[in-house]
């Protein structure tokens, strides 16, 4: 490889690490405006608390785990506290490729805290980052891009649909359940009341930001810019994107009757989150159905765990469980011979079900392990200290209560206090 090249392709890898880190700007922003302001800047400051956890324990033992030496099928044994060391005959900068990789790392835990949302402890945030982000996300990410035995058997997850999205959500899943619903969400015959985000402009300026941030998501994860497929890929992020949003506004329409803008917005997102897999090995006209499909089932899914009595503020369940399974899945339906470079091609190219089975195993192991792993660190957090604010703390807001001010304090403060702000 040529030193222009080289160049090149740490240049594009690197502005694919600053779009996905700017992500969570929109998590912000979808947080924030998904939940009620007593929240909003809670919820904003602990997401750069987190990142910033999830960026040391990264550098500390992540990476390591991760892409590490001294491999082995579950885990990687070296690169601990990592130098900066370039490996040689690399197509890009190893410190890009760290960066990049950190940057997965931490949206994953952003998904995952979304779980958390409005009655958690601060100090849960901290203990349960440090955890997640060594010993929950790092083997599953070894076990499908640092030659775990998941690579082995040809698992294909692009950019990762199973290993950032679905790992995430089932953490989110486990928190919920210990958790229990916030204050007010279900009546005593288990009927659920809404609790509705204070801000829809935030919420829809946050999936915008997240869209475009995408392409640094799926389009970097090709770390080349050998023959433009950069391009492809972000071609087809964008039409699962649209035909996420699309169907999920009609459908809701069609049930409803009114066209629901929360659902409109996670439909664009399921619609992201499915195509993560399998932006890289399916064709355009199969994007478009990928996407099609998870705006339909985000909309049911939604239902479905509200229903069954499991409150998720931001929807991390549907949103990266739901869709980060279809879109796992949907490899083996739609992965083309031309383009499966790893694994073999899906159900409808010819190549049976070996490829749909290998993706169902993979999805399977990792939301088993991301769920167990989380539960029991969870759950000893839970008997150890305590998970949840009191009840008098979450009906004032974590932002006086674990913070001693307000994201908005025109809003909760006498107006003598805030004329002295």
């Amino acid at each position: 490889m040529d030193n222009l090249e080289f160049l090149m392709n740490s240049l594009w890898t690197m502005i694919g690490a600053i779009l996905v880190i700017f992500m969570l700007g929109g998590f912000i922003l979808l947080e924030a405006g998904s939940t009620r302001m007593k929240n909003a800047g809670h919820i904003a400051g602990k997401t750069i608390f987190t990142f910033g956890i999830s960026s040391l324990v990264f550098w500390a033992v992540g990476y390591g785990f991760i892409f590490g030496g001294d491999a082995n099928f579950f885990v990687g044994m070296s690169d601990f506290f990592y130098s900066g060391a370039q490996i040689a005959d690399a197509s890009v900068q190893t410190t890009v490729f760290f960066v990049f990789q950190l940057a997965f790392a931490g949206i994953s835990l952003t998904i995952a805290l979304g779980g958390f949302a409005e009655r958690a402890k601060l100090s849960v945030y901290l203990i349960f980052s440090v955890l997640f982000s060594a010993i929950v996300y790092p083997v599953i990410a070894h076990w499908i891009w640092g030659g775990g035995w998941l690579a082995e058997h040809g698992k294909q997850d692009f950019a990762g649909s199973t290993v950032v999205h679905l790992t995430g959500a089932m953490a989110a899943f486990a928190a919920t359940i210990l958790l229990k619903p916030r204050i007010g969400k279900y009546n005593a015959d288990g009927s659920a009341n809404p609790i509705f985000g204070h801000n829809q402009v935030y919420t829809a300026l946050s999936v915008l930001i997240l869209w475009v941030g995408w392409f640094g998501f799926n389009a970097g994860s090709t770390v080349s810019v050998a023959d433009g497929f950069f391009g492809f890929v972000a071609l087809n992020t964008n039409l699962a994107a649209a035909a996420g949003a699309v169907s999920a506004l009609l459908i809701s329409w069609v049930v409803l009757g009114k066209s629901d803008i929360t659902t409109m917005l996670n439909g664009a997102l399921a619609g992201l989150v499915a195509i993560t897999a399998s932006c890289a090995f399916v064709d355009t006209w199969g994007a478009v159905v990928i996407g099609l499909v998870a705006g339909i089932l985000v909309f049911y899914s939604v239902r479905f765990f509200e229903n069954r009595k499991i409150d998720d503020p931001i929807f991390a369940l549907s949103v990266h469980g739901t869709a980060g399974v279809w879109g796992t899945l949907s490899n083996g339906l739609f992965a083309t011979k031309e383009l499966a470079t790893v694994g073999q091609p899906g159900l409808f190219y010819g190549g049976g079900f070996h490829q749909l089975g290998v993706q169902a195993l993979g999805v399977v192991t990792c939301a088993l392990f991301a769920f167990v792993v989380s539960f029991v660190i969870l759950y000893v957090i839970k008997k150890v200290s305590g998970l949840r604010v009191t009840e008098e703390e979450e009906i004032m807001g974590l932002d006086i209560s674990e913070h001693g001010t307000y994201g908005y304090p025109e809003v909760f403060l006498p107006k003598d206090e805030t004329k002295s702000m």
